[in-house]
């Protein structure tokens, strides 16, 4: 099972959406996990990719205007990604991903 580790920046976020938002983010993240187990890249529905200008910052699409930014962490468990939550929002979170 993948971990995870939450920015205080992703918790400011995640307060300021509406109970809508976060259960959309919650059903995407489902699927971005079990793309995480299965290893074989993620569904293109999640439209993952690598954020312009930076090196090791991804981004995950939830909803028409729904983003998180995230990156690889060191392995928490032997052979399990770790992935840190950076960002949540609407393409705002570009500014500072």
């Amino acid at each position: 099972m993948p971990t995870f580790e939450l920015v205080q920046r992703f918790l400011r976020d995640w307060a300021r959406l509406t109970p809508e938002q976060q259960e959309a983010f919650r059903h995407a993240r489902k699927g971005f996990v079990d793309d995480l187990r299965a290893g074989n890249g993620f569904r293109k529905g999640l439209r993952v990719k690598r954020v312009q200008g930076t090196r090791d910052v991804w981004e995950m699409t939830w909803a028409p205007d729904g983003r998180a930014t995230w990156q690889y962490g060191d392995e928490q468990k032997p052979g399990e990604a770790h992935v840190i939550w950076r960002r949540i929002g609407t393409h705002t979170i570009f500014d500072m991903p």
